[in-house]
């Protein structure tokens, strides 16, 4: 069985302060930084690739758990927010009303304008999972909200117009069963990281 686990980088300012983040190269803050360091990673993770978006903040994540030995892929940056990048959540409310329900409304294909949406995050996810699953290589790969929340859909055929049967918590290991073509299914999901 080939396990893909996904970590969710440590804060940022900007996740701090409610700031869409995207594609936006933030670093860790000093918050961050102690969140990561006092994260436990599991023996039974020794054996596995490390795997990172090669955006800063989830490099240095994964080099604070792991190590030097990361093999960055774009293919897992977080997905692109475009004109709302760096905007308040709550500003960005004020002026288009209420997010969730527009983005219920068209779930898997909604987006910022000139943006990029989960279905087209799972569109450049779905070979990076294949490639693991030929390689029977078991991977963690430590990237974004949105690349998990991606994953998860496809592993649930969750359309995103509804709220998620389960809700995945940040501080916490993800992992997923991949078929040999690399279609991810929940194995087990919100494990802690302490």
């Amino acid at each position: 069985m080939t396990i893909l686990v996904f970590i969710r980088h440590g804060l940022t300012e900007w996740n701090e302060h409610s700031f869409v983040q995207g594609r936006s190269d933030v670093p860790l803050s000093k918050k961050g930084r102690m969140q990561v360091s006092e994260w436990q990673v599991p023996k039974s993770f020794k054996n596995f690739d490390i795997v990172a978006s090669p955006l800063l903040r989830a490099r240095e994540t994964a080099t604070i758990l792991f190590g030097k030995n990361i093999t960055l892929d774009k293919r897992l940056v977080e997905m692109d927010w475009s004109e709302w990048e760096g905007r308040s959540l709550s500003d960005l409310r004020a002026e288009l009303g209420n997010l969730m329900e527009a983005w219920e409304k068209k779930g898997l294909d909604f987006k910022a304008p000139n943006g990029e949406s989960p279905r087209e995050v799972q569109y450049r996810l779905m070979p990076f999972m294949r490639e693991i699953a030929i390689a029977k290589q078991c991977t963690v790969a430590v990237c974004h909200k949105g690349v998990i929340r991606a994953a998860f859909a496809l592993a649930t055929n969750w359309d995103m117009k509804s709220k998620p049967s389960k809700r995945l918590r940040d501080d916490c290991f993800h992992l997923f069963k991949l078929t040999k073509d690399g279609q991810p299914h929940i194995h087990k999901l919100n494990v802690p990281m302490i």
